[in-house]
């Protein structure tokens, strides 16, 4: 499983233009699942993504997490995070969860954030979205499940 973790003053998702999930001050996730993907390796995810300190303090020092903070999620399906570009120039997204699987795992974990943070909002699994966020920082962290 592999989340790109970025830290936004805001973030929307559209869809056939409408925004269907929008965001003020906290964390845009790109959420990409493998078929080895589990719940186990979810919970991980998400405490490890949770746990994060990397909202300034009052001495500008990264060490504050979401909860302290009060931010908000902007959870986003991304299958493309496992594209296997070894092999010529056009990618491979055979390593990609399919996609029932992947639609679950990808609703688990927007369960499991809801369950800790009050605003979570997400895109639509399988559309075409368009994203726009202002990447604070700017601040991008990619957590690979085969890395925790």
């Amino acid at each position: 499983m592999r989340f790109v973790v970025q830290r936004v003053t805001h973030a929307s998702v559209t869809v056939d233009s409408q925004v269907i999930g929008k965001i003020g001050n906290g964390f845009m996730v790109l959420i990409g699942v493998a078929d080895t993907d589990t719940r186990e390796i979810a919970d991980k995810m998400v405490k490890k993504l949770l746990g994060l300190r990397i909202f300034e303090d009052e001495n500008g020092k990264t060490n504050l997490d979401i909860h302290t903070v009060e931010g908000e999620l902007l959870l986003i399906s991304q299958f493309t995070l496992y594209a296997n570009c070894r092999h010529g120039n056009r990618p491979s997204f055979i390593e990609a969860g399919k996609p029932d699987m992947a639609n679950e795992m990808y609703e688990y974990i927007i369960a499991k954030c809801k369950e800790q943070v009050p605003v979570v909002e997400k895109g639509e699994f399988g559309a075409d979205m368009k994203v726009e966020l202002l990447n604070d920082g700017p601040f991008t962290i990619l957590l690979d499940s085969d890395q925790l």
